[in-house]
């Protein structure tokens, strides 16, 4: 499908006569949609978002998004999965094989490096979900990394003597407790990326009793 487009950001149909067009495919549509929903909805939220801004702001009518997506619940759908995949890859990408607390390190500043790069999408996922998203909570995308940082737990509570069934309360907590401080982070942006990690993996490693006074990274991430 192709669309045609003034370059000033109208429908061709609604100024016929002004400006240069260019062509946009359904595609290029869709993502200029998904790119536009996304922005506003990290700013006002889903229920402070409507059809009809994500409309004008493309440059087209309400049926446009009506055909690419169903609506704004269909579109909002499309922007939480994609940035779920996007930060659950970044987590899991990031866990490979290391000394146990440097797969800590790993996992914070995974989701450090998100907050950082992807705000907009962070936003989002934080925030309530609408009553029609059944799926797609900050809860329910922090409990699928839990699940992911469970299996490594597993292994090195097996190893240790440790037994291997308090792993997944073990993972949630570790992972939670990362996810909540991100949140603060977001805001703040104080200290460094590198210290904040620093300071997580402390209190996870050595818990209250015997944190260390000016905690270090191990691993190879410094920033």
């Amino acid at each position: 499908m192709i669309e045609d487009v003034a370059i000033d950001g109208t429908n061709s149909s609604d100024k016929p006569r002004r400006g240069r067009r260019v062509r946009m495919t359904g595609a290029e549509r869709r993502e200029q949609l998904l790119d536009i929903g996304r922005t506003l909805f990290a700013e006002k939220g889903f229920e402070g978002t409507s059809v009809e801004e994500i409309a004008a702001k493309a440059g087209v009518s309400k049926p446009v998004v009506y055909e690419h997506f169903g609506g704004k619940e269909g579109l909002y759908a499309v922007v939480v999965d994609r940035e779920m995949r996007q930060l659950l890859d970044g987590v899991t990408g990031a866990l490979t094989a290391g000394h146990p607390r440097e797969l800590l390190e790993q996992a914070a500043f995974a989701l450090l490096d998100y907050i950082e790069n992807y705000t907009d999408g962070f936003r989002i996922l934080v925030r309530d979900s609408p009553v029609a998203q059944s799926t797609g909570t900050f809860a329910s995308l922090i409990s699928d990394i839990a699940t992911q940082v469970e299996d490594i737990l597993g292994l090195e509570f097996k190893a240790r003597g440790f037994d291997p069934k308090l792993a997944p309360l073990y993972a949630q907590a570790l992972v939670g407790s990362v996810a909540l401080t991100g949140q603060w982070w977001l805001d703040v942006r104080k200290p460094k990326k590198a210290e904040v990690a620093a300071h997580l993996v402390n209190l996870a490693w050595h818990g209250l009793d015997g944190l260390e006074q000016k905690p270090r990274l191990i691993g190879h991430r410094k920033n």
